[in-house]
């Protein structure tokens, strides 16, 4: 069986590669032993005239100087160098190394004298020649023959591309095919050791060169200009656009810290509200794998508990939070007992005995279905998670004799138009109606807007459109929204709870609300780059606006009543909100296990609506399950009737 040329070469390169590092060591003193030899007897013929005879030659000489070279080279690291990734200032290693080996032999051929004076200069020169050029030789062949290298074009024959091209030339990768320039000048020169084309020799040097990729070295020119080139050359046949490295991605964006976009500094939080419900105390941390319970997990476990319970329905989740938090405790030499549980908040037996088992103070409860659209489209979830979830928490809490009991609330419950709104609502409400049947657990609320870089939050996705190039999405010109830090709202809901007395609404100083459309353009602008528009269509990234979706508003609040008073904290606002009675939650609650139980979202809508008495939606039920299975009763949106008090003897239990 013959094989080709390439074969054999690739069989070649991988056989050397792969000799170990000895025996390479060995061939390359060999190689030298032989040039060296080559270079004395090419002085030798050079210099001693077209009679010398083959038995004039000084073999003893040439013997003796290609030894010592030897050592010379060895000691000067070239025996050390790899080959595959030698450099061109290897060549100034060499031209020392003939350099001492051509003074040795000049001290030889005046002391003993067989060899001419006048050799010594020739042997200087093919010395180099030979030694350098078999190296760098050796490495081209080992780069261009391997299977698992790339053939590329660099675009920018600069000092830039210069570089890039000696990089490549060094690595085990990518090999330089051509250079590409728009600077006619450059046409047609080398540069290191690669030819420079014209962008309109690009159709060919793909067919001819079996180009794998297409790499921009353009650093001194404006993004907009490399943003041309690339659209240029996307009509280059063949799909080059597949070719260029980066064309997805613009590496040099930087990241955009999520502070600048607020334009305004944390408060310190205060030492004795914020390690005041914690500090050597057993707490527990619902929805731990969350945006904010990940964070309350951090911001808790730096604070010294006895015990921090971590409960979580996300495996995953759970498993990040836990990794991360016995690193805080390793470096901080904390003496925290870290428990991660796996379990949902709608079991309230299991959350009762791992409430007294585990001697909890204090519970927060972030536990939550919080994304507008997705519980609007799964209502039923949205109310066992939010509102039973928040029940079953605080009854097992009441029963198990927790002292402090915060909940996660959102600026989304008041006023709401979307379920997960009047959940939260109704979740706030029935934590009103156990303080005011008498419990001794001291609950309250923290309401807040949203959190940057939580999940489902604007900036991430607008980071990730930006870096895909755009467009960024924005639902309307108009809509609004309160932002904070996730850290700056741990703290101050760490610290609110520290402050209750029972059944309180806190609301977290949010600063001024942000338009999302200015929010886009900031980051655009934050990121390096310009908002593409009527008044600037070369710009860089556009923004589309896609409408309001499902039960979302273009504004949102933090107060129902607008009553409320400050507190000692000066970004934290006590309010005063009304309440129903425990017997009218009561019967809210048993309607709605019917609704969940039957899965009637008409029902639950109705529920919603007559407790949560500013709930407004704006349309019908979206519920996907609920309008595939009643598709006429969606489209007419009738309403049922609901009983409006107890049955004698039911109470929540």
């Amino acid at each position: 069986m013959q094989l080709s040329l390439d074969e054999l070469g690739n069989k070649t390169r991988a056989y050397l590669i792969n000799l170990p590092r000895l025996a390479k060591r060995l061939l390359m003193i060999v190689s030298d032993l032989f040039f060296i030899s080559l270079a004395l007897l090419s002085a030798f013929a050079a210099t001693a005239g077209s009679g010398a005879q083959s038995s004039s030659i000084p073999w003893a000489v040439i013997f003796t100087a290609a030894m010592l070279a030897v050592p010379v080279f060895w000691a000067l690291g070239l025996y050390r160098a790899v080959v595959r990734f030698l450099r061109s200032r290897a060549i100034l290693s060499v031209v020392l190394g003939v350099s001492l080996s051509a003074a040795i032999l000049l001290v030889f051929s005046v002391t003993r004298g067989p060899m001419p004076i006048g050799a010594v200069p020739v042997y200087w020169a093919f010395g180099i020649l030979y030694v350098a050029g078999s190296r760098f030789l050796m490495r081209d062949f080992l780069h261009r023959l391997g299977g698992d290298t790339e053939n590329v074009i660099i675009y920018g024959a600069g000092a830039a591309g210069a570089r890039l091209a000696n990089v490549l030339l060094s690595s085990n990768e990518c090999v330089p095919v051509a250079f590409v320039d728009d600077s006619r000048a450059m046409h047609g020169s080398v540069v290191s050791g690669v030819r420079v084309r014209s962008p309109a020799d690009l159709p060919k040097l793909l067919a001819e060169q079996n180009v794998d990729r297409l790499l921009l070295a353009m650093p001194s020119s404006s993004r907009r200009r490399r943003r041309a080139v690339l659209r240029q050359l996307e009509h280059k046949p063949p799909d080059i656009h597949d070719l260029v490295s980066g064309r997805a991605r613009l590496d040099e964006l930087r990241e955009v810290e999520v502070e600048d976009l607020l334009g305004r500094d944390p408060v310190p939080p205060r030492p004795d509200l914020f390690n005041a419900c914690i500090e050597n105390r057993s707490v527990l941390v619902t929805g731990a794998g969350g945006s904010i319970g990940s964070e309350l997990c951090r911001q808790i476990v730096r604070q010294k508990p006895t015990r921090l319970i971590m409960l979580e329905r996300s495996e995953l989740a759970l498993y990040g939070i836990e990794r991360e938090l016995r690193s805080i405790i390793e470096d901080r030499d904390l003496t925290v007992e870290l428990l991660p549980i796996l379990g949902s908040v709608l079991d309230q037996p299991y959350l009762e005995r791992m409430l007294r088992s585990f001697h909890v103070s204090t519970v927060y409860h972030a536990a939550a279905y919080k994304h507008v659209p997705l519980v609007e489209y799964n209502m039923s979830a949205g109310v066992q998670n939010n509102i039973f979830g928040t029940l079953r928490t605080a009854l097992a809490a009441e029963k198990a004799g927790v002292d402090n009991f915060v909940l996660i609330s959102t600026d989304k419950a008041v006023n709401p138009t979307n379920v997960m709104g009047a959940t939260k609502r109704f979740a706030e409400m029935l934590l009103q109606g156990i303080v005011a049947r008498g419990s001794q657990m001291r609950a309250c609320m923290v309401r807040f807007g949203n959190v940057l870089e939580s999940s489902g939050s604007v900036v991430p996705l607008f980071r990730e459109q930006i870096r895909d190039g755009g467009p960024v999405t924005v639902t309307h010109r108009d809509i609004v929204r309160y932002f904070m830090t996730i850290p700056e709202a741990a703290q101050l809901v760490i610290q609110a709870g520290a402050m209750a007395q029972g059944g309180e609404v806190f609301l977290l100083d949010m600063g001024k609300p942000v338009k999302i459309d200015d929010l886009a353009r900031k980051m655009i602008r934050l990121m390096g780059l310009e908002v593409a528009d009527e008044n600037n269509p070369d710009g860089d990234i556009e923004i589309r606006y896609t409408g309001l979706r499902p039960a979302e508003k273009l504004y949102e609040e933090l107060l129902i009543s607008g009553n409320a008073t400050g507190t000692e904290h000066e970004r934290i606002w006590r309010a005063k909100e009304h309440s129903v009675s425990w017997s009218a939650i009561e019967v809210a609650i048993r309607n709605l296990e019917t609704a969940i139980r039957d899965h009637n979202c008409e029902m639950m809508s109705e529920v919603l609506r007559d407790t949560v008495d500013e709930y407004m939606p704006p349309g019908g039920l979206v519920d996907r399950v609920w309008r595939a299975s009643h598709p006429v009763a969606a489209r007419s949106g009738s309403v049922v009737s609901l009983p409006t008090r107890r049955q004698d003897g039911d109470e929540i239990a």
